[in-house]
């Protein structure tokens, strides 16, 4: 049966959920009219060969009461009894055997074994008391053995046996009738069986099609509207789920298309002012040399400015890859910020900003140490770039059973509330103005966030408009990557 129902799962059909539903409603149709037809059929059968049993047992108690009466078995001329006989055997189209206590058959209602022995294990059991019995034989007539007993003065006593054969013909008759009448109606039961199937796996799935034909809409770019399916909790679900991807979807292009937009904005704004510089030069004849020195100096920092948003664009790419890019190792993390914040020393002592490192436990966790280094080294920058005059950036790092946390804390100028959401954006700047003046690509948060991402961990911002900010950094001590 389970091979048979592999077999049908690998027919395209069968796959259908209308054929499925088709086939439920038929199965949940036709399973009841067969048990009804088998049911009723045998019910009808025993209970006519239980009447038909217990009629003709009623009659032959009765002729063989009249057969001691006649001291039939003695003397079987008797024309009384004879007809009853031939009566009883040509009413139920049957055959009547008397037998005496040796079994010895005095009477054949069908005159060809009077005469002779009969041997039958019924006949026997009821010579020794065993009473009345019948059974069914082979379908064609019913075999009814009836005691004939002698009164006696105080008791019966056994004499002899009466055999009767009844014809099944009749009742096989009415058998064949009633079943060709529930084949009938099994028929008619069928039909409509086959359209009640056929109309209610349409018209149950309607709803279903209606979606289908709403996202091939979608597909195939006709529309952009969300869809509204109400008739089934399912397919409300299902339209929710498919509105959330769309809305998703529609993010998703949108950020894509910013990003494309900001991209070309911030490589041609070095290329644009590389060639008015150029062309600066070009349109001067015997431009002195200090002009070509500084015009060329000036040259220098835009590459490098185009230079840093290659580098920067390089690395978000490299940070948007799935986690099984991360060469993840055993790595010490109080040296890893220790190293970083000697690397950033030079820039804090020009900015006049002091730096504190506070290790509260040592810590070692499975990081790729590159990544992470550089996710840090952007929060850390972006403090002592964005802090006030003789300012300090603090750093903590702690960890328990199972993560490792990294606090940033600056004394700097702050982000507003409004802004916080958007500071991950690639190419987002808080105060354009003052980035400009400082420098960066805009890119600094949007890797580090990417970078933690794959590391499994978490970044939060808490911060106050002029009184500083506070990053949160938080990754499990060990790296679990995900399954493709």
């Amino acid at each position: 049966m389970s091979k048979l129902i592999e077999k049908l799962k690998k027919i395209k059909g069968f796959r259908s959920l209308r054929m499925r539903i088709f086939l439920i409603i038929m199965l949940a149709g036709l399973i009841p009219c067969i048990i009804l037809h088998y049911g009723i059929l045998e019910r009808y059968m025993s209970n006519a060969i239980a009447v038909r049993t217990n009629e003709v047992q009623t009659q032959v108690k009765i002729i063989a009461d009249h057969l001691t009466m006649y001291n039939y078995l003695l003397d079987n001329s008797s024309d009384v009894i004879n007809a009853e006989l031939s009566q009883l055997s040509n009413l139920y189209d049957g055959r009547v055997l008397i037998i005496d206590g040796g079994l010895k058959m005095i009477k054949d209602t069908y005159g060809v074994s009077e005469g002779k022995t009969i041997i039958s294990e019924e006949i026997i059991a009821c010579l020794k008391g065993g009473g009345a019995s019948n059974r069914l034989r082979d379908n064609n007539y019913i075999e009814i053995v009836v005691p004939i007993e002698e009164k006696l003065k105080d008791s019966t006593r056994i004499v002899g046996v009466m055999l009767t054969s009844v014809s099944m013909d009749s009742i096989n008759t009415s058998y064949e009738y009633i079943q060709g009448r529930a084949l009938l109606f099994e028929i008619l039961a069928l039909v409509v069986i086959f359209g009640m199937a056929f109309f209610l796996s349409r018209y149950l799935l309607k709803p279903f099609e209606k979606i289908t034909d709403a996202i091939n809409e979608v597909k195939n770019g006709f529309t952009d509207e969300q869809i509204c399916v109400k008739e089934y909790l399912e397919t409300e679900q299902i339209g929710d789920a498919f509105n959330q991807m769309l809305g998703r979807m529609k993010v998703l292009d949108d950020s894509r298309q910013e990003f494309v937009s900001n991209v070309s904005h911030e490589l041609k704004t070095p290329l644009a002012s590389m060639k008015v510089l150029a062309d600066s030069l070009l349109a001067l004849e015997d431009a002195p040399a200090e002009l070509y020195q500084e015009f060329m100096t000036d040259i220098t920092e835009e590459i490098d400015r185009e230079n840093k948003i290659i580098t920067d664009l390089l690395s978000l790419v490299k940070m948007t890859r799935t986690s099984a890019d991360l060469n993840v190792e055993p790595t010490d993390i109080n040296a890893v910020l220790e190293l970083m914040l000697k690397r950033l020393g030079p820039l804090a002592i020009r900015a006049d900003i002091k730096l504190i490192f506070e290790s509260r436990r040592p810590v070692s966790a499975e990081v790729d140490e590159v990544k992470l280094t550089l996710a840090l080294t952007n929060l850390v920058e972006n403090a002592i770039k964005y802090n006030v005059e003789g300012g300090w950036v603090k750093v903590v790092l702690d960890a328990d059973h199972k993560y490792f946390t990294v606090e940033v804390a600056d004394s700097g100028i702050g982000i507003p509330q409004a802004e916080i959401e958007h500071i991950y954006e690639r190419f987002y700047r808080v105060d354009k103005s003052h980035s400009n003046e400082i420098g960066g690509t805009g890119l600094g948060l949007a890797i580090t966030r990417s970078a933690i991402l794959m590391h499994r961990g978490s970044i939060n911002v808490d911060s106050e408009e002029g009184l500083g900010t506070t990053f949160k950094v938080k990754i499990p001590l060990t790296f679990i990557a995900t399954q493709a």
